[in-house]
């Protein structure tokens, strides 16, 4: 058992770890909302222009991290050696509302290149844990050296009103800390005694649970999901590729906006004529001198006055706007490339492709979508692992750790299409419970179908019985025998 020393030690340099990735976190977060900075212009043109597209965002980082989370779905988990979904789990997933909170799981950790699952045994209900999707900004787990997967230490740490809170979860136990939060209103002097006075306490449990309390499931109930592990380094985020690209193509429509306002119509321009002059009077109506024309009156009334022997006028063609678009298609196909994100997502443009062209387009998304469930879906079958443990239920645990995640296809396909292949598959022999899974039924769902196929055999055997017969291939003729043998 740790002491408090160690504890509190332990806490704060996970948090400063929290602290080291906060920068990025927040940064990719204000991407995919579209609040983006103006950069890459020049000092005059963010001079005079800087303010006037400070709130505009052509945000297309929204569009490349939603692509692979719509495709990311889990139907159910299958422990080790069993030959269906476990109905158990799929309750507790359903009870805790991840069917929803994944989609939010998975969004976090595509944009911060990690999320976080937690495990925790509910007092009040012992056969229903409570899990919850975490986020990046809040969570950290340390690995034992040499491992990604054994954990040796997690921490959460929040804000709640007018103070900070933060959870250490160790494999034998559970520290509960707080701490006041700090003022940013005070003096550079007050700001430091505050901060001395700020250390993270033990958290008052108004003696309902001991702090600490032992962790039962001897494990570190906090799992990493990593969006594109590395070997050594942190894993990567599918928006920060794309940041300079965004910002690239943001400047590109200040630009051609500027363009529109200034020289997106013919102008004309006078040569070699004087300003036009009228004269100015005293308030007897005697002339004292002269004073040029307002020349914004002329442009509202549409009269222009033209004086000089060598006056004429001239005048250049508008800009060609097309410029820029055709920069920006370019900017986003790059997008399209290095994320690969389909490029109907993106130009919303749709031609008329047929069914194989289309899946085409779409395969390096579903091979995206792919690397991700593979990477999930390993911290998933360790989230099933612990929600096990917290049931008690050891036995299961360890079928679990071998076990796997389902997923609903990565494709899409039309229902013509799907059925078709359905079909086919069914007449070399796959058998009903797997094609429908195929078909995109959940396994809850496909045990549901399962016993309305049965009720209705037992309601009308006579009717099944035909039906089977039909689909039975009719046997080979007399002399199709002789020659098989």
């Amino acid at each position: 058992m740790a002491e408090l020393a160690q504890a509190l030690h332990l806490v704060a340099l996970l948090e400063s770890e929290l602290i080291r990735r906060r920068g990025e976190i927040d940064r990719n977060n204000d991407y995919y909302r579209g609040k983006q900075r103006l950069h890459f212009a020049s000092e005059e043109f963010a001079k005079f222009h800087g303010d006037r597209y400070r709130d505009f965002s052509d945000n297309w980082v929204q569009v490349v991290a939603d692509s692979p989370v719509e495709r990311l779905t889990v139907t159910g988990f299958q422990a080790a050696g069993e030959e269906r979904a476990d109905a158990d789990l799929w309750e507790v997933w359903q009870v805790n509302g991840l069917d929803a909170d994944s989609q939010l799981g998975f969004l976090g950790a595509v944009n911060s290149a990690r999320s976080f699952v937690l495990v925790w045994g509910d007092p009040d209900d012992p056969d229903m844990p409570v899990v919850t999707f975490e986020d990046a900004s809040q969570c950290v787990v340390v690995y034992e050296p040499g491992s990604r997967r054994r954990r040796r230490a997690g921490l959460k740490r929040w804000q709640d009103g007018n103070r900070d809170f933060a959870t250490l979860y160790l494999p034998g136990e559970m520290w509960k800390f707080e701490r006041p939060l700090a003022r940013q209103d005070k003096s550079p002097q007050m700001a430091e005694v505050d901060e001395e006075l700020r250390t993270w306490v033990p958290r008052d449990m108004g003696g309902v649970e001991p702090n600490p309390q032992p962790n039962p499931m001897g494990v570190v109930p906090l799992v990493e999901l990593p969006n594109k592990p590395m070997l050594v380094e942190d894993p990567i985020s599918d928006v920060s590729g794309v940041v300079a690209m965004q910002d690239a193509i943001n400047l590109v429509w200040a630009m051609l906006f500027t363009a529109t306002d200034y020289a997106s119509f013919p102008q004309r321009v006078v040569l070699g004529a004087e300003r036009p002059m009228i004269p100015k009077l005293n308030s007897a109506g005697e002339i004292v001198g002269k004073q040029p024309v307002d020349l914004q009156k002329f442009a509202v009334e549409r009269v222009l006055w033209i004086t000089g022997k060598d006056a004429k006028l001239a005048e250049w063609q508008a800009a060609n706007l097309a410029a820029y678009t055709g920069i920006i298609e370019v900017a986003v196909g790059h997008l399209a490339a290095q994320t690969r994100t389909p490029q109907h997502y993106l130009i919303g443009k749709m031609a008329n492709l047929s069914g194989d062209a289309l899946l085409a387009a779409e395969t390096g998304l579903v091979k995206r979508v792919d690397e991700k469930k593979l990477w999930f879906g390993q911290g998933l079958r360790e989230v099933a692992r612990l929600i096990a443990l917290a049931r008690g239920q050891d036995a299961k645990a360890r079928a679990l750790r071998s076990g796997q995640v389902l997923w609903a296809d990565s494709e899409s396909r039309s229902h013509a299409q799907l059925a078709d292949a359905l079909v086919k598959l069914k007449d070399i022999g796959f058998p009903f419970e797997w094609l429908a899974l195929r078909y995109g039924l959940t396994p809850t769902e496909v045990a549901d179908v399962v016993a309305m196929r049965e009720r209705e055999a037992a309601a009308d055997p006579v009717g099944e019985l035909t039906r089977m017969m039909a689909r039975q291939p009719e046997p080979p003729a007399p002399e199709e025998r002789e020659v098989a043998t």
